[in-house]
């Protein structure tokens, strides 16, 4: 996924020169492409993201198009207050790329965990929140923010994810896309998730069908602005939807969508599947942390399975 990004910003700085890249000094195998290939349009400002995010922001006043790059919560949380106040106030052209959305840096430890920066970067207003869940989503992503303006949230999880989304050739901001349709079993569910969980959603969509649970699955690439219409037409026509995060249930994905079905009136059952409101003190791979808080395949087939016993 962060490859793709990459990628697809090499060629769009070789098209625009207003674009500029700034890292807090890291990614460098990933983003040697990009400074080989425009050198001028790339800085490293160091481990300092709270400097790098107001130097992004005065570039931007000044008509460029910045991209900020750094892992997990640090270019997030690490520098709320400047994304606010220096990029978000002024709406700003400044895209906020994190790579290591969740548990990617699991064994790393709590501190390198991004598990409420959905919450907090939704809550600023006029932020706009980019969670893709593939690398097809994440290349045509990129492509639309950088034309979108104001400042944007880009999450990403680390590489190597699965292509999953094989249908989508255009992406805009605001919108969902559905992944699979619900084949005629006697029980249905919606399955609704954002992020790089999608990989491990569509597993367990693979799995609830062969257990005869027919399911609808949708990708929300954007959190914010939410794709009210989906949900709408969703919320009318199941019983149960399931929102999948890699991310604190509170503030996130899942209360995005229990925000709209409440002002929808839908008599439908939502069901939030993401980290339980706590840190997950464990160490280790992003699979294992996965499978511990509840959002595996295995451990979401549980939680849909037991809405019908």
């Amino acid at each position: 996924m962060r490859d793709t990004v990459i990628r697809e910003l090499v060629n769009l700085a070789k098209e625009d020169k207003n674009i500029e890249l700034i890292t807090g000094d890291l990614g460098f195998g990933v983003l040697r492409p990009y400074w080989e290939s425009v050198p001028n349009q790339f800085i490293n400002a160091g481990i300092a993201e709270q400097n790098l995010t107001g130097v992004a922001a005065g570039m931007a006043l000044e008509g460029k198009t910045v991209f900020t790059y750094s892992i997990a919560n640090f270019p997030t949380l690490r520098c709320l207050e400047q994304i606010r106040n220096d990029c978000a106030y002024h709406k700003v052209n400044v895209n906020v790329i994190c790579v290591g959305g969740g548990y990617v840096y699991g064994a790393l430890g709590m501190s390198h965990h991004a598990t409420e920066d959905i919450a907090c970067l939704r809550a600023l207003p006029e932020v706009a929140v980019i969670c893709p869940g593939d690398p097809i989503e994440a290349g045509l992503a990129v492509r639309a923010i950088a034309k979108s303006g104001g400042t944007t949230y880009l999450r990403l999880g680390r590489g190597g994810e699965k292509r999953i989304n094989t249908s989508l050739t255009d992406f805009v901001i605001g919108k969902a896309y559905q992944i699979r349709k619900a084949k005629d079993f006697s029980k249905k569910a919606a399955v609704f998730s954002t992020g790089a969980i999608l990989e491990e959603t569509a597993l367990a969509c693979d799995m609830l069908e062969e257990l005869g649970i027919g399911v609808e699955q949708y990708s929300f690439p954007t959190v914010k602005p939410i794709d009210r219409e989906t949900i709408a037409d969703v919320a009318r026509r199941f019983d149960h939807i399931f929102t999948v995060e890699e991310h604190n249930i509170v503030g996130g994905f899942g209360s995005a969508v229990a925000e709209t079905v409440a002002e929808l009136g839908e008599r439908v059952k939502l069901h939030r599947l993401g980290i339980n409101d706590f840190y997950c003190a464990e160490v280790g791979t992003q699979a294992y942390l996965r499978d511990v808080v509840g959002i595996s395949a295995r451990r979401i087939v549980e939680s849909v399975g037991k809405a019908f016993e």
